[in-house]
């Protein structure tokens, strides 16, 4: 076997022991998942049996499905492919803004334009990882999104049609109070679930073996034939595909947009956290990256308000997890033999 081949060669074998491993089994896992997933369907539904209000409850929830969607999203590109982007918020921004200018203007609603949305996001990822992933991952091509976002904040900041720094106003749902969150929840719940579904697929693709043989060696992938610089950009747009759907449902849901909402770095810096702390190049690590974070983050914030508290206590928790799980929760625990069936996506 060719030194070319090596790396190409043992993912496929990978992949082959992986398909034969769980051809056998994992109906078990599946069936709680099914549980699971249909206990969040039914959810929304408890304030029509219990009277109860249940807002609170069900804006963290749709929020921890907002993040899953978008950090198995960045994990395509970041954790298949192993180019790190600090600026995947900017399809955020552009799935958003898209949406959010067509209901301000023409009165079409989100739930109508989200398509368009994700194709705009698409196009800006096919235009921006032409220019950007012609440099190698590494120091040089993080510094190049962060500048991608920093040039498009200058720009919506400035641009008088989608409101400048000022943004725009959206109207809310012509719903009752007590219902207008579960039209967004349902929404962001069904993404998550694609998304993620989207990610497992794409893993095990003839695409999803092209990524990952470029994250082990690039050059060696190239000599291998893999079409490195097209997988690439691919990886990029399909990436910020559904980061900006995510964006469309959350700019109607917050009822205005403004640049210094979505286009902030803390957003990427968010998606990147919860992709190493569950398990970079990973399925189900996103997933349960997004999960600990938001309710740590959610929990701190109930204690100690929206502080510097918060930061260092979300801070220690991070630190203390990646000291014992260095590769993530799900890729340690994978490493080290101990992975529950029910995590193990890949």
């Amino acid at each position: 076997m060719s030194a070319e081949n090596l790396t190409i060669a043992e993912i496929r074998e990978q992949r082959q022991v992986t398909v034969i491993e769980t051809k056998g089994g994992g109906k078990k896992e599946l069936a709680i998942i099914g549980l699971i997933l249909f206990v969040f369907f039914l959810y929304p539904l408890l304030p029509v049996i219990t009277g109860n209000n249940y807002n609170y409850s069900l804006h963290v929830l749709l929020f921890i499905f907002l993040y899953i969607a978008m950090a198995s999203s960045w994990n395509i590109l970041g954790g298949y492919t192993g180019y790190i982007s600090l600026g995947h918020n900017v399809f955020f921004a552009v799935g958003g803004y898209m949406a959010g200018t067509l209901l301000a203007y023409n009165g079409l609603s989100p739930f109508i334009t989200w398509p368009l949305a994700g194709i705009m996001a698409l196009l800006v990822g096919f235009f921006f990882g032409f220019i950007t992933l012609r440099i190698r991952r590494g120091p040089a091509f993080i510094i190049s999104t962060i500048a991608l976002l920093m040039l498009v904040r200058i720009l919506f900041d400035n641009w008088d049609y989608i409101g400048g720094s000022n943004g725009l106003s959206l109207p809310l749902l012509d719903l009752p109070v007590e219902f207008v969150k579960i039209p967004f929840y349902y929404s962001l719940l069904i993404l998550a679930i694609v998304t993620v579904y989207s990610s497992y697929r794409i893993r095990h693709s003839k695409l999803g073996l092209g990524l990952r043989a470029i994250s082990q060696d690039e050059v060696k992938a190239e000599a291998a034939g893999i079409p490195t610089n097209f997988y690439k950009i691919l990886a990029f747009a399909i990436s910020g595909f559904f980061v900006g759907i995510a964006g469309a449902f959350w700019g109607q849901y917050l009822t205005y947009m403004r640049p210094n909402i979505y286009l902030i770095i803390l957003i990427a810096a968010n998606l990147v956290l919860m992709s190493i702390l569950g398990g970079r190049g990973t399925v189900a690590g996103p997933v349960l990256g997004a999960i600990i974070l938001i309710v740590v983050n959610e929990f701190f914030v109930s204690e100690f308000g929206s502080s510097e508290l918060n930061i260092v206590g979300t801070a220690l928790i991070m630190l203390v997890v990646l000291l014992f799980f260095p590769l993530g929760i799900v890729g340690s625990l994978r490493k080290a033999g101990k992975l529950p069936k029910i995590l193990d996506w890949d």
